[in-house]
């Protein structure tokens, strides 16, 4: 089995594969405190919950945005797996052709993201990740990366919103019944969700009439869902993107 982890600023998702058979799909809270004994320990108690034999493991492969985060947790699944990871890095081949001013600044997250639209999908793409940070990037006929826009995410919008507002409460993230709202919790909540799909949907306008007419927009991300079903473009949802990145990724440099 192939154990693909994907560390983001809040959470780390881990997937097992049985060739291209996504098996499993695991979630922990990111923290960069722990140590590689908490992570393994950690790690072993949530194969043992959902009865993944951690032995049959084979291979290991992971994109990280946080550094502090990266060692101690490849330590911890090696000593859960007995298994060295392979970290998404430079050196690491991709297949993904990268035309931005400097290839080495470019997240690991993006580059598995992107070449899983690569094998999956057509192109020219648009590749929108709705993540801790909002990324919206293009890729064209040739199928390279060819750069994109950044954006903050869902999440720090609320927070800032809600930490420098002393009136203004915090909410949970479910999209209201109607646009023009009647009270602060439902005002927000409009704001935040359609104004982040109204964010989505001019700059795929905006993409457009720059680089002409793309044939996929694709999105991935835990808050995916909400945003994009109140967009008006026609937009796939993956949430499992950049762990099918990881997969092809590491076949690559299987050998």
């Amino acid at each position: 089995m192939l154990l693909c982890t994907d560390v983001g600023n809040t959470n780390i998702k881990f997937a097992l594969y049985d060739g291209n058979t996504q098996l499993v799909k695991l979630r922990i809270s990111t923290d960069p405190g722990k140590t590689e004994d908490e992570f393994a320990v950690e790690l072993y108690t949530i194969f043992q919950i959902n009865g993944v034999d951690a032995k049959k493991i084979d291979g290991s492969i992971i994109s990280s945005v946080v550094p502090k985060v990266t060692e101690p947790l490849s330590q911890a699944i090696w000593k859960v797996s007995g298994v060295k990871s392979l970290v998404l890095g430079p050196g690491v081949k991709s297949g993904l052709n990268l035309r931005i001013d400097n290839p080495l600044t470019l997240g690991s997250d993006l580059v598995a993201m992107c070449v899983a639209v690569k094998e999956m999908y057509t192109c020219p793409a648009i590749v929108v990740g709705l993540g801790t940070a909002t990324t919206i990037v293009y890729m064209n006929e040739q199928k390279s990366y060819c750069g994109g826009a950044i954006i903050p995410g869902v999440s720090i919008s609320l927070d800032a919103l809600t930490n420098s507002g002393a009136l203004l409460p915090s909410i949970d993230l479910k999209p209201p019944k109607q646009v023009v709202c009647t009270n602060t919790e439902e005002c927000i909540r409009s704001g935040i969700i359609f104004g982040t799909a109204c964010t989505i949907d001019g700059m795929i306008d905006r993409y457009e009439e720059e680089k002409g007419k793309v044939d996929t927009v694709v999105a991935t991300g835990g808050l995916a869902q909400d945003i994009v079903n109140n967009c008006k473009h026609d937009i796939i949802i993956n949430d499992d993107l950049i762990l099918e990145g990881l997969r092809i990724i590491y076949n690559k440099n299987k050998s």
